[in-house]
């Protein structure tokens, strides 16, 4: 299993998956060409991907998604109601729709999209199950469901929103309108949301952790990284490899 995100946070968002020999991207929020450049960089070769699946229609997720998939010839998995509101995105891609809350078969791995709570049609996150464990990736929620918890329990490698600090949200330069937003039931996780989450999710085969979706304006690495020493410190059940994901450069390919 590889894991490795390729961009994170409010400008665009892809994460690399690989796990039962197949290769997928997650999202693809920044233009054809960056996308491109990161998996290079990354020494993934684009044309070695075999599917794009889709979280959600906002375009920091899905603005390069069909045009990647046109590019490489790839289907995009993405669900009923995402591709109504999405088409400018996907026009002329190869669709391969899922229902919400469904599983559903992939080459050799099984995909499980779960529904997330946020502001748009459809959004989901999704546990990817192969031979070689589970993979999970919650993003974009804004609260914590008994279904995202269970879920994502037994994951060996966790793609998990941590995206604001509360207190530098509150006294920080956003309309007060987009504060409520955030913090919203239907917006983003904190990062003391995401620590309690990690300590429901610990267990003795979580490898590897990725912070993901950090606000540039809201919270700063250093923030989580002190979730994550919290995280390592008041439990003694595992110590993930853990990556802080960056807006502007991949991280590291964590492989398991």
């Amino acid at each position: 299993m590889k894991i490795c995100s390729l961009a994170s946070g409010s400008k665009g968002n892809s994460l690399f998956l690989e796990t039962g020999g197949v290769r997928l991207l997650i999202d693809a929020g920044l233009s054809l060409r960056e996308i491109t450049a990161r998996l290079l960089a990354s020494r993934i070769a684009p044309d070695s991907i075999h599917a794009v699946l889709v979280t959600h229609e906002h375009g920091d997720h899905i603005r390069s998604v069909g045009s990647f998939a046109r590019r490489h010839n790839l289907p995009v998995l993405v669900s009923y109601a995402t591709r109504q509101t999405a088409e400018r995105y996907l026009h002329k891609a190869k669709l391969l729709e899922f229902e919400t809350g469904y599983s559903f078969t992939f080459r050799d791995i099984l995909i499980d999209p779960f529904p997330v709570s946020h502001d748009c049609c459809d959004p989901v996150g999704f546990v990817l199950e192969s031979a070689e464990g589970k993979a999970g990736t919650a993003t974009d929620l804004g609260m914590v469901t008994r279904l995202v918890r269970e879920k994502l329990k037994g994951c060996r490698a966790l793609n998990l929103e941590s995206n604001h600090d509360p207190e530098m949200l509150l006294s920080g330069p956003y309309p007060w309108n987009l504060k409520q937003r955030i913090k919203s039931r239907h917006g983003h996780l904190s990062n003391q949301e995401s620590l309690e989450l990690l300590h429901d999710l610990a267990h003795d085969g979580l490898d590897a952790l990725v912070m993901a979706h950090l606000s540039e304006v809201n919270n700063h690495p250093d923030k989580v990284a002190e979730t994550t020493a919290s995280f390592l410190k008041d439990q003694n059940r595992c110590a993930p490899r853990i990556v802080i994901g960056d807006q502007y450069q991949a991280g590291p390919v964590l492989e398991l």
